[in-house]
């Protein structure tokens, strides 16, 4: 598939986002010690990712100002209800920052923050996982992938952020469940690249073109000029470069900051957390490129495969 930058953005800002809130909520809930401003703020920048997150979803759609129709088909569409429950999400966030500033004690948003950021994920990776012609994506990994992805980065988020302004209690609260979450995103991810790396392919070229021979050689792609199935479909890059973005993301996302972690937890000093989210988001963008790009349309065969 062509990944689409808009939702590459989408997914890895709301991943953070509800990484960084489901932190908080916890933290909040477990009663540990931070500063009503320190909270504050973490909330601002969570909902800052997740207005980011909802503006460049804008951006996937072909017609944006019928965005609002996407929501009418609640009820057989995954699509339909992540853009009822993104929305939704964001007001919990911006209401428990709000009753934050203004003193109100309201202990049901952090419960309404942490169910939404769970519904949240589960609508986005059922998306994909639901496209049973797609087995990259028809798999449990997928939803696992979305959440401990999600749940690693906006741990180590919160952890950079607790560092910076030190808030001791939360550090070392979340400092060991972020490695642990970091390494266990990376085991689950590593898992998914083994077994699809081992799917068969479920078209051939002749239940593709509808030729039975037994011998089918293909000298074009289907068609003589560029069109909506050899550009939306297709990603254009070469298997060499496929390998690369793996390797960069393997290294970025899980790697080198489960490295840093190690040392932010044995040093105690601050740089660590924050040299770790910053090396994890280019491996998390690349992380869900790579997720898009390696699923295997079956119009392909047809369109873009040339012996």
């Amino acid at each position: 598939m062509k990944p689409a930058w808009s939702v590459v953005l989408f997914t890895t800002l709301a991943g953070a986002a509800q990484g960084l809130v489901v932190t908080l909520a916890l933290a909040e809930l477990a009663s540990l010690p931070m500063h009503t401003a320190f909270l504050a703020q973490a909330l601002a920048l969570a909902v800052v990712l997740l207005l980011a997150a909802l503006v460049a979803s804008v951006f996937h759609l072909g017609r944006p100002e019928r965005a609002w129709r996407a929501a009418s088909m609640w009820r057989t569409s995954w699509l339909s209800r992540e853009v009822i429950v993104l929305p939704a999400f964001i007001a919990a966030c911006a209401g428990w920052w709000l009753a934050l500033h203004q003193g109100w004690d309201l202990p049901w948003l952090p419960w309404a923050a942490l169910l939404l950021a769970a519904l949240l994920w589960l609508c986005t990776a059922m998306i994909y996982a639901c496209i049973r012609f797609i087995p990259e994506w028809a798999q449990p990994l997928t939803l696992a992938n979305f959440v401990l992805i999600g749940l690693s980065s906006g741990l180590v988020l919160a952890c950079a952020l607790a560092a910076w302004q030190q808030q001791r209690a939360l550090l070392l609260a979340a400092a060991p469940i972020a490695l642990a979450l970091t390494l266990a995103a990376a085991v689950s991810r590593l898992a998914a690249l083994a077994r699809n790396a081992r799917l068969p392919l479920r078209s051939t070229l002749q239940s593709a073109t509808g030729i039975h021979a037994p011998r089918v050689a293909q000298i074009s792609r289907g068609m003589t000029a560029g069109a909506f199935n050899t550009q939306e479909f297709f990603h254009g890059r070469t298997p060499a470069r496929l390998r690369q973005v793996r390797g960069f993301f393997l290294l970025f996302c899980f790697a080198l900051p489960a490295l840093l972690l190690v040392v932010g937890l044995v040093s105690g000093a601050a740089w660590p957390w924050v040299a770790a989210m910053l090396l994890q988001a280019p491996g998390l963008v690349a992380e869900r490129w790579f997720f898009l790009a390696q699923a295997r349309h079956p119009q392909n065969l047809y369109y873009q495969t040339v012996s």
